[in-house]
């Protein structure tokens, strides 16, 4: 099971956003939309072995599992409905119990420190970050837990817990990439088993 948790921190934590103007108006949205298109959708296929967390304002943690999820398509459009779907179930989600608003989609009360000490039980944490060790070149283990952020930094906070949790910090390469963009060299570079395979 490959694991992304995104860190998006302008994200709305209600469902009332407008999906006609998801970069200006929904907290870039956008490119939430489109690291769950790049973690789940292959050509004419879907990555069933892969589950991503979206981590909403540090609030909230939408987990969609590509195993179960249903009518995920290509356009951020309707990738952004089926968050502001989850976000219009929050009221459901009682402590840490998820509420399922859709196949394969459930949205929890707790933001990324929470998720991080839930999933660090379940694989190896990863942080993608731009001083990290190549990736190529890092032995990754199995079940990898990418963590990465939007199109912001990660927060003193957050690097303070990934400090204690990742045990790996690795790069993609010698540019900054976007997160959609990193979320797919990362299953490249696993596909190919370190770019040795083809």
């Amino acid at each position: 099971m490959r694991q992304f948790i995104v860190l998006g921190h302008d994200a709305p934590t209600t469902a009332d956003f407008s999906l006609d103007a998801l970069a200006s108006e929904a907290g870039r949205m956008d490119l939430l939309a489109r690291c769950l298109n790049a973690a789940f959708l292959s050509s004419h296929g879907l990555r069933e072995d892969v589950r991503v967390h979206l981590v909403l304002g540090d609030e909230y943690t939408v987990t969609v599992d590509g195993s179960e999820v249903r009518n995920l398509h290509p356009d951020e459009r309707s990738i952004a409905a089926l968050v502001r779907n989850a976000l219009d179930h929050r009221e459901d989600a009682i402590g840490h119990m998820p509420a399922e608003a859709s196949p394969g989609v459930s949205i929890r009360r707790f933001g990324f420190e929470t998720l991080l000490g839930e999933v660090a039980r379940e694989g190896t944490v990863v942080q993608l970050h731009e001083d990290g060790e190549p990736l190529a070149e890092a032995a990754v283990p199995d079940d990898p837990i990418f963590v990465l952020s939007d199109h912001n930094d990660f927060t003193d906070e957050e690097e303070s817990l990934l400090a204690d949790a990742a045990d790996l910090r690795v790069r993609l390469g010698p540019r900054l990439l976007h997160a959609d963009h990193a979320i797919t060299v990362a299953h490249h570079c696993l596909d190919t088993q370190g770019y040795r395979q083809f």
